[in-house]
């Protein structure tokens, strides 16, 4: 992924504030690691108890129900969290851990055998989805389905919304749960949990069930091609990794941190706020950015470089607080797994064509993923 100067330096300096407009509304996006940890965990200050209002923008167009757990404030935010976050630690258990490392295996064979091989959809997604499918019991082929969604699953390629086919999917694997809610998948649970002795509302089940794919989806798929991306572009990376499987962890956080996959995340302002000098009235966002705060040159050396040697790394790429990611367990179960397989079997990768994706605003222009990254891979030598 190409350098370019950081668009927030001058403002994480200043104010460590930068203004940003949104869809007819500016958002104060906070830059500096030690606020943004900060308004993290004051959810009394900065509240997710907002529907639609969390993502930046909002997401009105984008589906109909509120996302659950996330647009909650404790104590309702614990309690809906503790209904499901078992579930999200399945990743794991060994035979699931094995499940995704015998995947990596099969993509990487194909990978091989083709003489290149587009990352993003062609790995990365397909690796993402086959993957979720273990993590939610249900059956590898329901993933057909969702790796022809492609990526930035809720917007088509000219940036229309386009969540109704999420929502058509999950509305279908919700009526045959309800139907079945003694199924040992994730919409089977959803269909029998109980929230303060009631079942879940329709809407709550799909609040949980959209959450976990328009959250848990582009991210990933963004991290896994940054990290072959990564190893394409640094030759000597792979070797480093090779020559103690140890560094692989902190490898995996250094990764994490420099993409960010998701860059930032709203809150809203229940009472009138001062923010850094800024007086905002009650009822209007803050943002809370994640990448930015992973480039504070006052917490992290060169933020700018990948070392994948980096201790300590107090990055917030899966976010803090009460809210930290929920799927982080197997997000980083899938890249650790990449890196080995990596490690063991490709001696090196080389670039073809990158395109990468831009987060354009009125404020800023930063690079934050691949839209195309085409790549052949060199198998180790038996």
């Amino acid at each position: 992924m190409s350098e370019q100067v950081d668009p927030f330096e001058r403002a994480r300096k200043d104010k460590g504030v930068l203004p940003c407009p949104f869809a007819g509304e500016t958002v104060h996006m906070l830059l500096r690691h030690k606020d943004v940890r900060e308004a993290a965990r004051d959810w009394q200050t900065y509240s997710s108890d907002a529907p639609f209002r969390v993502p930046v923008p909002s997401e009105e167009d984008l589906r109909s129900v509120r996302q659950l757990p996330i647009e909650t404030d404790p104590p309702e935010h614990t309690a809906y969290r503790k209904l499901v976050e078992p579930f999200f630690k399945r990743t794991s258990q060994p035979e699931i851990q094995a499940r995704i490392g015998d995947l990596i295996d099969e993509l990487l064979t194909t990978a091989i055998e083709r003489r290149s091989i587009e990352v993003v959809q062609d790995f990365a997604t397909v690796l993402q989805s086959k993957a979720l499918t273990y993590l939610l019991n249900v059956p590898e082929q329901e993933a057909d389905e969702w790796i022809t969604w492609g990526f930035h699953s809720l917007i088509d390629s000219e940036g229309r919304p386009t969540g109704d086919r999420l929502e058509n999917y999950l509305n279908r694997q919700l009526d045959r749960a309800y139907m079945n809610p003694g199924g040992d998948d994730f919409f089977s649970l959803l269909a029998r949990v109980r929230m303060d002795g009631r079942p879940l509302s329709r809407d709550e089940a799909m609040g949980f069930a959209n959450l976990t794919f328009a959250g848990g989806r582009d991210t990933v798929i963004k991290t896994l091609t940054a990290a072959m991306a990564y190893f394409a572009f640094n030759k000597n990376a792979l070797a480093y990794l090779r020559e103690d499987v140890k560094r692989i962890p902190a490898a995996c956080e250094e990764i994490i941190r420099h993409t960010s996959p998701l860059t930032h995340i709203g809150r809203v302002c229940p009472q009138d706020t001062q923010v850094h000098g800024t007086q905002l009235k009650s009822g209007e966002r803050i943002s809370l950015g994640w990448a930015a705060a992973n480039r504070d040159p006052d917490v992290f050396e060169q933020p700018n470089e990948i070392r994948l040697d980096r201790k300590p790394n107090p990055h917030l790429g899966f976010g803090f607080g009460p809210h930290n990611c929920i799927g982080a367990t197997h997000a980083r179960v899938l890249l650790r797994t990449l890196l080995k397989k990596l490690a063991e079997r490709i001696e090196c990768l080389h670039v073809v064509e990158a395109q990468e994706y831009l987060e354009k605003t009125a404020a800023y222009t930063r690079t934050v993923a691949y839209e195309r990254l085409v790549i052949t891979l060199t198998p180790m030598a038996k």
